[in-house]
């Protein structure tokens, strides 16, 4: 199964998304160093549409043990925050499955919970069959894992505790 970013983008089922995200090869820390900017892959999760209204830029992975798991803003502006500071479970309550408009005050919010510190780690783990790197968080209980769609993007399956399903992104190279 092959589906372009673009496709991807537009979204797809759950089921259709685990199949696709199941087929891919695993990647390695070196893979991956780098930074990376974000998009969703809409899969009626109720996290669909919050990265978009919440100013997500992307990820950067300095080192195995060095990484700024969310940056935003805009390239030339970038920022990191503390994972810790994000209201998840607020944002879960925003709504599901339908277009959000832009949060008021957003951006100001996110400034003011930057960080220096790193707050995630890369490790290979195994999920859903296969051994591959994923991003630990150091303060919340999240795990995105990755999996190489092409050179230069990877699909992402946030592994969320509680939610019965992933919620899928893409990330791609700068």
């Amino acid at each position: 199964m092959t589906s372009t970013v673009s496709e991807l983008r537009s979204g797809l089922s759950s089921e259709a998304a685990c199949d696709l995200y199941d087929s891919l090869p695993a990647v390695t820390v070196d893979d991956i160093l780098g930074q990376w900017h974000g998009s969703e892959v809409p899969t009626g999760h109720p996290l669909d549409g919050l990265l978009a209204v919440s100013g997500w830029y992307g990820k950067r992975f300095d080192s195995a043990d060095e990484v700024h798991p969310l940056l935003f803003g805009e390239p030339g502006d970038l920022y990191p925050v503390n994972p810790g500071s994000v209201p998840m479970n607020l944002l879960n309550t925003l709504g599901t499955r339908m277009p959000r408009p832009k949060i008021p005050g957003i951006t100001t919010a996110f400034k003011a919970v930057r960080t220096r510190r790193h707050r995630a780690r890369l490790r290979n783990v195994e999920y859903r069959g296969k051994v591959s790197v994923a991003m630990v968080y150091d303060q919340i209980a999240v795990i995105d894992h990755f999996r190489r769609l092409n050179d230069d993007t990877l699909l992402g399956a946030m592994d969320l505790r509680n939610s019965p399903q992933p919620y899928f992104f893409l990330l791609e190279r700068d």
